[in-house]
């Protein structure tokens, strides 16, 4: 397991990832010693692909440091939330939230799910130099180990290591936290799946040549502009900023369907949006009028609400609709020939209170719609955004949460019904209820979320006056629920409060539960104990076990296996020893196993035939030298006794 892991990263260079996707494609272009042949890849290739020698790429400190660190495994095991899994509203979910580091959580994730997930949407650090963004890597590799893994120099590799153990918020640092993740979201992406990242300026110049080097240039999709605020700051120095960006990419943009919407539901629609300017238009006669069928509308202004209209002629009213040609002022958001479409195919109408709307076309409704680039108030903003969470929580305890509409829409724009939907950015898990409010209607979208449990505690001490009193107010509420100072608490008692309120709004029959899970990375000391364990002990025992816990070792060989998170797992009895059976996989955990149980074991393979597990994995701490060979000599007898299986032995350290 962590053992085996940490020998195989110690092979691993930063080209590690790239080699294994050309040996699962390109196999004939790798000699009998596993070399990449480039000369023979070129040969293959010359004859289809048009070679080019010009081009750029973005080039930062680190690059090559990044793409090492998505190519070495993780060493983190994945510990289920047994009693919260165990709920009813959550024992059969199909939703997922990690707590741990995103950099783990995606290799976990890629073991189950490569190709499988439809639509990421994240909202990462925009390192503006307040948003708490400083690069802090767990990884200890020393300058020789740098030198030698990324070919640079001395000095480079301790440009990296300044870079990544002090803590650094430099573009560089940035790019070198972002790229890894990049590396392994585009693995999980299907091969029509899409990702939106959320940004600003003070990045997205960088975001763009990275997601370009990432993904490929050929597969940009467009650049989305956000109106986050209604109103600007006019305390800006130079200009007053209202947009952000959503950067978006496609795994295959040959594959990728357009990015739309569902039409409107509603029954009418306005014709007046109070951002606009003032215009004049001219209503032909017969334009469809609400209330009292015979009557005279005054010349003059009338204020709805928020609107505003001036009718500049008297308007007469008979049997419903008006006989005579009118001007009005007011702040139009459709154009004089869209004005003359609606009153011929009477869709325009006044209001009995002398407003203005209009019923929306037959070919409106359910047509899906393609978004634009630019997204404006039908979107959400910051505004609301902050109203969901006091709504939720009675108090704002962050700035710059993503509006539920914003994200929703963004969900709903790829066809995502019956689909994945990744966010490991999560904060405050927005995209969570976004999820569940696209069900509402249709769909069983699934969420995935990742959240680094970062300790609010040490955020605080870090914290200036202003934000501490906020830190204090925040540490209340979760002592009253209940619930530790860290950060990934947060999205967990959202998600629980907005399914709750979702419910209760809609009564909708969709999956408002979720399994949680924790990447636990193993301690200094249980490190230590592993590397003093041998083989070859006489006496088997549960002390390396008692470490980690069954569930733990059992949910990560799981994941590792292919099976996901939260798979179905039976039990196998045999004489005096439980195994687990998951698949193809038969999985030996706990010490105590004996002859009596391999008897056992032996006798299910050839009386049971719905019984054929051909993985035998093994706990290596649980097992001493005489038994993993009795295992391992038994299981080369079946399959002499049963020429069809091909049954695997596999010991885990």
């Amino acid at each position: 397991m962590i053992k085996d892991i940490l020998q195989n990263n110690k092979a691993v260079s930063s080209n590690a990832q790239t080699l294994e996707i050309l040996h699962t494609h390109f196999p004939q272009c790798f000699n009998k010693e596993g070399n990449f042949d480039i000369d023979k890849f070129k040969e293959l290739v010359r004859a289809d692909v048009d070679v080019t020698h010009e081009g750029y790429d973005l080039n930062f400190l680190g690059k090559n440091y990044a793409k090492l660190l998505a190519s070495v495994d993780t060493t983190t095991i994945i510990q289920p939330d047994t009693e919260h899994n165990a709920k009813p509203e959550n024992a059969n979910s199909q939703n997922l939230y990690i707590s741990g580091d995103n950099l783990d959580g995606l290799k976990h994730l890629l073991k189950s799910y490569t190709g499988a997930v439809k639509c990421i949407y994240i909202d990462p650090p925009y390192n503006t130099g307040s948003d708490g963004f400083v690069y802090n890597d767990k990884f200890n590799y020393s300058a020789e180990e740098l030198t030698s893994k990324l070919s640079i120099s001395d000095e480079q590799a301790q440009k990296i290591l300044v870079l990544t153990r002090r803590g650094s918020a430099s573009h560089s640092a940035w790019l070198t936290f972002m790229y890894p993740r990049l590396l392994l979201a585009r693995d999980l992406l299907k091969s029509d799946g899409v990702i939106f990242i959320s940004i600003d300026d003070n990045e997205q110049a960088n975001l763009k040549l990275l997601c370009d080097s990432v993904f490929g240039e050929e597969n940009f999709v467009e650049v989305l502009k956000w109106k986050k605020k209604k109103q600007p700051s006019f305390l800006a120095t130079h200009t007053a900023k209202v947009m952000e960006y959503i950067l978006v990419y496609s795994k295959n943009k040959e594959k990728l369907e357009k990015l739309s919407i569902d039409g409107t539901s509603d029954s009418t629609k306005k014709v007046i949006n109070v951002s606009n300017k003032e215009c004049q238009r001219h209503f032909k006669s017969n334009c469809r009028v609400k209330g009292e069928s015979n009557r005279i509308i005054k010349a003059g202004k009338y204020k709805i609400k928020t609107m505003e209209i001036e009718y500049l002629n008297d308007i007469y009213i008979k049997n419903g609709y008006s006989t005579n040609e009118v001007n009005v002022i007011s702040k139009f958001s459709v154009s004089q020939d869209k004005i003359d479409d609606y009153i011929k195919n009477d869709l325009l109408f006044i209001t009995a209170q002398n407003g203005l709307r209009r019923d929306v076309a037959i070919e409106e409704i359910g047509k899906r719609k393609s978004i634009t680039d630019l997204l404006l108030s039908d979107w959400g903003d910051n505004q609301e955004s902050d109203k969901e969470f006091i709504d939720l929580f009675g108090e704002k305890y962050f700035d710059y949460n993503k509006p539920v509409l914003l994200i929703k829409n963004l969900i709903l724009s790829n066809y995502t019904e019956d689909e994945i939907v990744l966010d490991f950015f999560s904060g405050s898990a927005t995209t969570a209820e976004a999820v569940m409010r696209a069900n509402i209607d249709k769909g069983n979208r699934r969420y995935f979320l990742i959240q680094l449990p970062e300790n609010l505690d040490i955020t605080y001490e870090n914290a200036n006056p202003d934000e501490r009193i906020k830190f204090k107010t925040l540490f209340n509420f979760l002592d009253s629920v209940n619930r530790s100072h860290n950060l990934d608490q947060i999205g967990i008692e959202r998600i629980t409060r907005s399914a709750v309120k979702i419910k209760a709004e809609t009564g909708a029959d969709i999956d408002y539960g979720f399994k949680h899970y924790t990447l636990v990375e193993p301690s200094a000391d249980t490190l230590d104990k592993l590397e003093e364990f041998k083989a070859s002990e006489l006496f088997s025992n549960n002390d390396t076990l008692s470490l980690f816990g069954k569930e733990t070792v059992l949910e990560t060989w799981l994941v590792k296996d292919g099976y996901g998170f939260g798979a179905k797992v039976q039990e196998v009895k045999l004489a005096n020893y439980k195994a687990y059976l998951c698949g193809k996989h038969l999985y030996f955990i706990e010490a105590g196993i004996d002859e009596n149980d391999m008897v056992a074991l032996l006798d299910k393979y050839q009386q049971e035939s719905a019984f054929s597990p051909e993985n035998i994995v093994v706990f290596g701490y649980s097992f001493n030298f005489s038994q993993t060979e009795m295992l391992r000599k038994n299981l080369f007898v079946l399959k002499d006794s049963h020429k069809n299986l091909k049954a695997n032995f596999d010991i885990r350290y």
